[in-house]
């Protein structure tokens, strides 16, 4: 692994902008599980704006309690608190809209390049270079990417996986975090105020307009992606029926 300087939360802070929603910063060396260490403070009295940063996790934590791997320093493993305001019917958003701010953080680099898959894996070159876990207690909830920034090829945990070093762009984790949470802080806002999102998403969808597979537990269904609805869940026309309504799910691109 080529060296990738450990995030610097001082440095972070003066990239955020100047009414910033993010703080305290927490930068740490190794923990189990920056989402999971957040989701048990919140009891304690962890409040909104609270950022968690680790060099390395060593029980990541992904979708559908599936792990997330990474190499000690190579990777950007984050979470943060925050508390809506909206209904929580709506807060199936809040892992899109975390997926949203890491294709801008990283869009002025990869452009078109970079896109999401339903509901939030962050691809890169059409691999996954991102995957995002949202977790609540009902009042305030914890946002938590994982981003693989300095692995080399050989350090990748699967062929379908990338990094930003693979994929040629800069690896400074610091200035990376601080566009991420520039833009996660520009669309929770707009969110939080009202907005309809479903503009935003579907241009920076790789999903959205393509044959798909999605699959749950005892059912597959192939179809087109056509959309999100309000609470940010995939609309799929079904093959041979209707348009049917996912809020989980593993889906597959199809060629």
């Amino acid at each position: 692994m080529p060296a990738v300087a450990r995030t610097d939360a001082a440095r972070l802070a003066r990239l955020l902008p100047p009414q910033t929603m993010w703080g305290p910063v927490e930068v740490v060396g190794e923990t189990g599980s920056t989402n999971a260490e957040l989701m048990a403070r919140l009891g304690d009295g962890a409040g909104p704006g609270l950022v968690r940063v680790a060099e390395h996790q060593t029980a990541g934590q992904g979708r559908f309690d599936r792990t997330w791997v990474d190499v000690p320093g190579a990777s950007l493993a984050v979470s943060v608190v925050v508390r809506p305001t909206r209904q929580q019917a709506s807060w199936g958003w809040l892992p899109l809209l975390t997926g949203m701010a890491v294709v801008a953080g990283l869009s002025d680099w990869a452009g078109e390049r970079v896109g999401l898959k339903w509901p939030n894996d962050v691809l890169l070159d059409g691999a996954k270079v991102c995957g995002v876990l949202a977790q609540s207690d009902g009042r305030q909830a914890v946002l938590g990417f994982g981003l693989n920034v300095g692995l080399a090829r050989d350090e990748l945990p699967v062929p379908a996986a990338t990094s930003l070093l693979v994929a040629g762009l800069p690896t400074d984790k610091t200035v990376v975090l601080g566009r991420v949470l520039t833009a996660l802080q520009t669309y929770f806002q707009m969110w939080d105020g009202g907005a309809d999102m479903r503009g935003v998403y579907v241009g920076v969808s790789e999903t959205i307009g393509r044959r798909v597979r999605v699959v749950q537990p005892g059912r597959a269904v192939q179809g087109v992606a056509v959309g999100v609805d309000e609470s940010g869940a995939l609309l799929v026309r079904v093959d041979g029926g209707a348009t049917e309504v996912f809020t989980a799910g593993d889906v597959t691109h199809l060629r």
